[in-house]
């Protein structure tokens, strides 16, 4: 019989605490990675070379180390601007302590915002060039020319590598746990340790992440569809 012993609120309370988590990660992500892609594209040298420096960096070091470097250094950063804060001025004192499910969207975002940055910069440079001049020349302003041309275009050439990106974040919220938040791992891992049934618990923790990726591509499909309306395909 498919028995929780009484742990079933705690793991659907961690589900839900890992999609809201995945799902800000990926839009702090998807922000970076415009940012970072925008910049790359740059012709100038200090935004080109800041974020390639960036990206550099997080994609050279494992998820891991930089999830606690990131963590600790947060916190240690608002410290010290909240006692700066404080010695500017005595009448209020502040302080700010960052929780683990704002750390961990803040850790998972910017950490994946170094791969959204390639994936957008790859998508950016699939688009015609020709298109974008043509719509310049009939007067489209630049921020009319992103929304109506460039964005639409590219958003079609880069699913393929969001969908992936989305898929990583999804199961690297798994890491967020050692930091303290309650996901599902955390909520399984306790449940296993109550119950001494810890093989059970994570076999169900794996079980949620596999239907969350399965809804996942559905959604992904949906999308690939809408961006390639008006798309010919080629007949082999």
């Amino acid at each position: 019989m498919f028995d929780l012993a009484g742990y079933g609120p705690q793991l659907l309370s961690g589900t839900v605490t890992t999609i809201e988590l995945s799902l800000l990660s990926l839009l702090v992500s998807f922000l970076l990675g415009l940012l970072g892609a925008t910049a790359k594209l740059s012709k100038h040298r200090i935004f080109k070379g800041v974020a390639t420096i960036y990206t550099t960096i997080i994609r050279g070091v494992p998820d891991l180390v930089l999830m606690l470097l990131i963590f600790y250094s947060l916190q240690i950063w608002v410290n010290d601007f909240t006692g700066w804060l404080n010695n500017l001025q005595s009448t209020y004192s502040f302080g700010l302590q960052l929780d683990p499910f704002t750390s961990g969207t803040i850790t998972l975002g910017f950490i994946y915002g170094a791969y959204f940055t390639e994936t957008f910069r790859g998508a950016f440079l699939a688009v015609p060039k020709g298109q974008l001049e043509a719509a310049r020349a009939f007067g489209m302003r630049s921020g009319l020319v992103f929304r109506r041309v460039l964005f639409p275009q590219m958003m079609r050439h880069a699913l393929p590598g969001l969908g992936n990106n989305w898929q990583v974040i999804l199961k690297a919220t798994a890491l967020v746990s050692i930091i303290g938040l309650s996901d599902v791992i955390k909520a399984a891992q306790a449940a296993g340790e109550a119950t001494y049934r810890s093989f059970f618990f994570i076999c169900i923790a794996g079980a949620v992440y596999l239907v969350l990726t399965i809804l996942s591509n559905g959604v992904l499909m949906l999308l690939e569809r809408k961006y390639a309306i008006g798309v010919r395909r080629a007949v082999l």
